[in-house]
């Protein structure tokens, strides 16, 4: 604990000498710093999905590093500290843990997650979902929306009854198209079929995000094999056939264990 402690206080230091001698360093906001927290978020994710533990640890630094940057332009306002900082997630997660510092009783990660929804809703907010940021991708918001309106009792009871939203959202959304709808009424059916989808994914204890992503990255994979070697033959990748460029890509699968 004292190497840690010794640690944390190094990079406290640091960080104090940063503000006062790096004129880069000195210049920054809450707001000029706020895209590079959201690329330095995605590049955690990444490294978590490529299974990096390397990557992981020194992603979560340049998180780490982040914290101690705000908390360093908070102080200088006198708006607060990494002390108040740390203080308060300590008293949130004491207050939102009771059946560890206090007598409530839970069987399940289940139960932790929907105390976590109500002791929320105690303190004070209106609707469960305002806890939803308005900025997050659609996808991971619509998995958010659900997981809280799950937390105090509205879901389905049944993933069959799921499965059977998404044939309906999926009939909806071929009538839409069947008929020439309005791109936004299309749109819509489509949304809702994504949504849909989604809550399925969360049945099934998928994550959608991390899910699609996979699969972004694996064709990310197949394609530039399918470059990779239309060049080196000497092939003009915009000139040839679909069947053609069919060729690779099926050697494109065969060349990777266990994708299909």
């Amino acid at each position: 604990m004292d190497s840690t402690l010794r640690a944390f206080e190094r990079l406290l230091q640091i960080m104090d000498d940063l503000r006062k001698g790096c004129p880069w360093d000195r210049e920054q906001t809450f707001e000029s710093l706020r895209h590079l927290t959201i690329e330095e978020t995605y590049e955690l994710s990444d490294a978590i999905l490529e299974g990096d533990l390397d990557e992981i640890r020194d992603e979560l630094g340049d998180l780490m590093l982040h914290i101690v940057f705000y908390s360093k332009i908070g102080s200088e306002t006198g708006a607060f500290t990494i002390k108040d900082v740390l203080e308060q997630i300590t008293r949130k997660l004491i207050k939102r843990h009771p059946h560890i510092y206090g007598d409530v009783k839970v069987n399940s990660a289940r139960d932790v997650k929907d105390n976590w929804e109500k002791i929320k809703l105690n303190e004070g907010r209106i609707s469960v979902l305002e806890g939803v940021p308005g900025s997050l991708p659609a996808l991971v918001k619509a998995y958010r929306i659900q997981e809280k309106a799950r937390g105090v009792g509205f879901d389905w009871e049944h993933i069959d009854q799921v499965w059977e939203k998404v044939l309906e959202e999926k009939e909806e959304l071929k009538a839409e198209i069947m008929t020439d709808a309005s791109r936004s009424e299309i749109e819509e059916e489509f949304g809702d079929l994504l949504f849909a989808l989604v809550n399925y994914a969360r049945f099934i204890r998928i994550n959608p995000e991390d899910a699609l992503e996979r699969s972004n990255k694996k064709f990310i994979r197949r394609f530039q094999y399918l470059e990779d070697q239309v060049r080196k033959e000497g092939k003009n990748l915009s000139e040839m056939s679909l069947p053609e460029m069919d060729v690779y890509w099926e050697q494109a699968k065969r060349t990777t264990n266990g994708e299909r």
